[in-house]
């Protein structure tokens, strides 16, 4: 763990939740990925993964960097992070917590400034929740809010969080999902984009296009998915 993912790990401060999202605590980033931590505790954080697409509806990937503790070098949605225990990010109405966080971390990760992506263009889709190991000792445990936003935005990658970028559109990202499938040139994807991309993600995909996102937005249903 190098210097900067180890000091995220016990500086920010998870939102902890039960299975029906209601807030039960909080803890630090280290505990809440420490898969003996998920198992023996069953402990469960908010998330949040935006889905930023360009005027031309392509799709912004990332390459999480080699430094991640989770899930290093795999390719993912544009931004997958967490709400922290503040108060503009534990704000439950229209889900505006994880959008303040969405916009945060957009500029963390990518240096995608504010004004680029403001808070009310986030579209929250629906929430899922699920559970990832990483490897032996890491993993995920996550109620994730799925935000949507089309947007033309400057990119300017945080090295110690993103390897790489690509913008794809649909039939890109089946390209993509073939490899992955195939084991070609050892590409991997991350297990919550993988179950947006299985459930949900083409036929919203569709409704960016049309411009009828709001039609299949659902915020009362968790999805459990494994």
């Amino acid at each position: 763990m190098d210097a900067v993912q180890r000091r995220l790990m016990f500086e920010d401060e998870c939102i902890l939740v039960d299975e029906n999202d209601c807030v039960v605590g909080h803890d630090n980033k280290y505990n809440c990925h420490l898969m003996e931590k998920i198992e023996s505790e069953n402990l469960l954080h908010r998330a949040f993964s935006v889905f930023l697409f360009n005027s031309k509806y392509e799709l912004l990937l990332q390459q999480r960097s080699a430094t991640k503790v989770t899930f290093p070098l795999v390719w993912t949605n544009t931004c997958c992070s967490h709400p922290l225990y503040r108060e503009s990010e534990l704000i439950e109405e229209n889900s505006l917590g994880a959008r303040n966080a969405a916009q945060r971390k957009l500029l963390d990760e990518l240096g995608i400034h504010a004004e680029d992506v403001p808070v009310d263009q986030f579209m929250p889709l629906g929430r899922m929740l699920y559970k990832a190991p990483s490897d032996g000792k890491w993993g995920e445990h996550e109620l994730d809010y799925l935000l949507f936003i089309v947007r033309d935005v400057n990119v300017n990658p945080n090295p110690d969080e993103v390897a790489d970028i690509k913008y794809v559109n649909q039939d890109q990202l089946k390209e993509l999902l073939r490899k992955a499938d195939a084991g070609e040139e050892g590409l991997k994807l991350s297990p919550w984009f993988r179950l947006v991309v299985d459930n949900f993600l083409f036929k919203w995909w569709d409704h960016v296009e049309k411009g009828t996102l709001k039609d299949v937005a659902d915020m009362k249903t968790i999805h459990k998915l494994t």
